[in-house]
């Protein structure tokens, strides 16, 4: 399997190791041309939504790789992926051109940006992932999903809310499975 892992900020380089992990050819995207090299998975990690987001569209990255998605390129999302793919981002306060209702909106999914608290608020539980038990997850500035629509697989819960879900070509997470050695 070849991955493409997005690279323009955030955990690109745990991402892309939990892949090599999995037996998997990896590579970054950072650049346009990179798409060019073939995938069978497109990696979107946790880091910074917004900042990811910006720099997607900066870069020439966001169109190209909307459309990749949308044409059933299977994506493995974590946190701030997750955010770029849901549907609706249900954060109160201001929005302009940094913080939109939604970037690729190609999830039927609403998330809720830092909803388990800020850096200092990170945690780790074990619980059950896709008929997995004993599934370590780490949470860290993690998003909450809030809607979930019709159709959407949830893969797993904590304190009742969703926090991984799988629908089409797309599974994506709150918490950062690439820090697991169990999921």
């Amino acid at each position: 399997m070849r991955v493409g892992v997005l690279a323009v900020q955030g955990a690109f380089a745990e991402m892309a190791a939990y892949w090599r992990k999995k037996g998997a050819d990896t590579f970054e995207i950072r650049q346009l041309a990179d798409l060019g090299r073939g995938m069978d998975l497109l990696a979107l990690p946790g880091g910074e939504s917004t900042v990811q987001g910006k720099l997607l569209k900066d870069l020439g990255l966001f169109d190209p790789i909307k459309k990749l998605i949308e044409g059933g390129l299977p994506v493995f999302a974590t946190c701030a992926g997750l955010i770029l793919l849901a549907e609706r981002i249900d954060d109160p306060g201001r929005r302009d051109d940094t913080r939109p209702e939604k970037w690729f909106g190609v999830l039927p999914v609403a998330v809720k940006r830092n909803a388990y608290g800020r850096q200092l608020g990170s945690f780790t539980t074990v619980g059950k992932w896709d008929g997995i038990s004993d599934t370590t997850m780490t949470f860290i500035r993690a998003p909450s999903i809030t809607t979930v629509s019709d159709g959407v697989e949830v893969l797993s819960t904590f304190d009742g809310q969703p926090t991984s879900v799988r629908w089409r070509n797309i599974t994506a997470f709150t918490w950062h499975p690439e820090l697991s050695a169990t999921a």
